[in-house]
């Protein structure tokens, strides 16, 4: 796994002079109230969207961050346990280890509330988590999980599926590929180092997910993230990249398969007030309601015409059925 030293080194360099922009979106960081993040935090901002999200987080959970980074993410998770341990990262070079443990020290003396006991820096990688078997709430990594490859995706995946407690969440922000990536780019390991090269699509990102395990995801947020021109980097036409959150969850895989959410809604449209499909979906006349994907396909088969299905808005935050 030679690719994986090249990434090393990249992130030793970086921890030591931090490349502003590096791979993040083009956004500022989420605002908390009482949450004041240090500067060289937000300089160190190597992500490519966000993996805290509020509403989920409302009962001091212990969240494990697998490439700590800059220290950004795992503070503002530390917003929300605010105990000692409750955010334990896992980094495997030691200059980032050192560069996140610095910025820390400074959010302590910015922020009255934050300890940095509350952050527990541990040595180890996402293939070998220094965790026991089903322990935290939460795992998170953001821009991490894309430069392995596709069979080390899988190790990580299922690493993280192992210490997460039943119903645990793995939460993610990570560049997917609006088409296969060439070959030449994807063997280009200092590229692959700089999330330029190691995407998967969208479908082959989320099959690696579900088949580690995991019976539900939940789509986020996704959005543009990158272009690689035909010039630069000598493909036939353009290729974009996009960033793409989700969070997917420790429960069993459904007979008829997993329940991914992408925001779309189903639609009666037919005579009678309700509709009972008699497999546990009810859907009022007019009333737009949250589905699977899973769910869609099978609606817009059954009463074509009139049950409406609405396109995927990228954006899910609960509610509806699968």
């Amino acid at each position: 796994m030679a690719y994986l030293e090249t990434a090393a080194q990249f992130y030793r360099e970086v921890a030591q002079t931090p490349e502003v922009g590096l791979c993040c979106v083009q956004s500022t960081p989420l605002q908390l109230p009482g949450l004041k993040i240090p500067c060289k935090m937000q300089e160190m901002n190597y992500g490519c969207g966000t993996t805290v999200h509020p509403t989920e987080l409302s009962s001091q959970p212990t969240v494990l961050y697998v490439g700590v980074g800059g220290g950004l993410e795992a503070l503002q998770f530390a917003y929300f346990s605010r105990r000692p341990g409750g955010v334990i990262a896992i980094e495997p070079v030691a200059a980032m280890r050192e560069a996140a443990t610095r910025n820390l020290e400074i959010a302590a003396t910015e922020n009255p509330w934050f300890d940095t006991s509350f952050v527990e820096i541990k040595a180890g990688d996402a293939f070998n988590l220094p965790v026991a078997d089903a322990a935290v709430d939460i795992v998170a990594q953001n821009c991490l999980f894309n430069i392995f490859e596709p069979e080390d995706l899988t190790r990580a995946l299922l690493e993280a599926y192992r210490v997460l407690k039943p119903g645990g969440r793995l939460q993610m922000s990570d560049p997917i590929a609006t088409r296969a990536i060439p070959e030449h780019l994807r063997q280009d390991e200092q590229l692959r180092a700089m999330c330029l090269s190691g995407a998967l699509t969208y479908d082959e990102y989320t099959e690696r997910i579900i088949n580690a395990g995991f019976g539900q995801i939940e789509i986020r947020a996704r959005r543009p993230y990158r272009l690689l021109d035909s010039q630069t980097y000598k493909l036939e036409e353009n290729l974009l990249l996009e960033s793409l959150d989700s969070v997917a969850f420790k429960v069993a895989i459904p007979e008829d398969g997993a329940c991914v959410f992408t925001g779309k809604t189903a639609i009666y449209a037919g005579t009678e007030s309700l509709f009972d499909d008699s497999a546990g979906h009810l859907l009022q006349r007019g009333i737009p309601a949250a589905v699977c994907d899973k769910t869609a396909a099978k609606f817009a088969a059954l009463k074509p015409g009139e049950i409406i299905i609405t396109d995927s808005t990228w954006h899910y935050s609960g509610g509806g059925c699968c």
